[in-house]
């Protein structure tokens, strides 16, 4: 009896232990197989272009492909919510922008929650945002923006990527805190805004600086402040929005990946290391540079609370915008 009672306390045991044995084995195999980057945009853009230099780094590294599918749709929601019904097990994760935590307040409802659904891996670059002018705008500064809109409630209207993304948001807040009587005209996407600000449809707007950069170089765009900490590498004559009197323009638009709720951590952790290690590398950091995107190598801990803090920031944002 003590034999069999032994017996089944050992196969108990096994029992029990066999999922952390399964958990840690697959860990330490990782991957088994192709990766695929779900990019929440079409070709092209920063997250696409991010998301194929980092693919093909870890390629290179882990002898596994790391590819790319652009899953477009719904402001990014389509990608979230295919990556988060997706197996926990590092082989699907996804590639998105800050408009992953401000759909949510935007939309009402979408078809993901994303902080039960995800396991934050990093948040490991992000892009300054600015505002940029006709070269025909009366204002040159951000106060004399301020000073203008004041002057004449009412009559300007500025040109943003859409309601709901984070140049927009950002600008809302700033519009707020300062009671400007003005109107945002969304178009659809960050390219379009700025063709139209280029083309004198709307005299001014807010755009993330990479698709400005070009503009501005040749005078066909006038960048009044950027909302970064630092200026521009490109474009060192901008000032910051600090230095420009109006800290509360300060932020960025990140660019973060993510795996399925329930990811083993082994996996995160190994995930991060080799993103984080493969952004630093030269050639990498020259492609980015570029592209006026910076490195901010955010842990999975420290891009887990910002997803939380942004989420309940720019919810209070959207809930104070007016329509139209």
């Amino acid at each position: 009896m003590q034999g069999h009672r032994r017996r089944f306390l050992t196969l108990a045991g096994a029992a029990a232990v066999a999922p952390f044995l399964a958990r840690g084995a697959s860990a330490l195999d990782y991957p088994t197989r192709s990766v695929r980057f779900v990019v929440a945009f079409g070709p092209g853009g920063p997250t696409d272009i991010y998301a194929r230099l980092i693919g093909q780094k870890l390629s290179e590294q882990l002898g596994k492909q790391f590819y790319v599918e652009n899953v477009v749709g719904g402001g990014g929601n389509i990608a979230a919510a295919q990556v988060a019904r997706s197996a926990p097990d590092g082989h699907t994760v996804l590639f998105t922008v800050s408009a992953f935590v401000t759909n949510p307040a935007f939309f009402g409802k979408v078809p993901y929650d994303p902080i039960k659904d995800f396991a934050p891996i990093a948040g490991p670059i992000a892009s300054t945002v600015t505002v940029v002018a006709h070269p025909t705008f009366p204002a040159k500064t951000v106060a004399e923006l301020v000073a203008l809109v004041n002057a004449n409630p009412g009559k300007y209207a500025y040109a943003s990527g859409g309601v709901g993304s984070q140049p927009h948001l950002m600008f809302e807040r700033f519009r707020q805190s300062l009671g400007l009587d003005i109107v945002g005209v969304p178009f659809n996407g960050g390219g379009p805004a700025v063709a139209a600000i280029v083309g004198g449809v709307t005299p001014f707007g807010v755009s993330s600086l990479p698709p400005c950069v070009p503009q501005i170089m040749e005078g066909n765009l006038r960048a009044l402040v950027i909302t970064s900490k630092t200026r521009s590498k490109k474009l060192p004559d901008i000032p910051t929005a600090a230095e420009a009197g109006f800290p509360i323009l300060e932020g960025d638009q990140w660019v973060g990946v993510l795996a399925p709720a329930r990811t083993p951590p082994e996996i995160v952790a190994t995930l991060y290391r080799k993103i984080v290690d493969a952004t630093a590398l030269p050639d990498v950091r020259a492609r980015l540079d570029a592209l006026d995107i910076f490195a901010v190598e955010s842990s999975p801990a420290e891009f887990s609370a910002r997803i939380k803090a942004d989420l309940e920031k720019w919810t209070e944002v959207l809930a104070k915008i007016r329509p139209g």
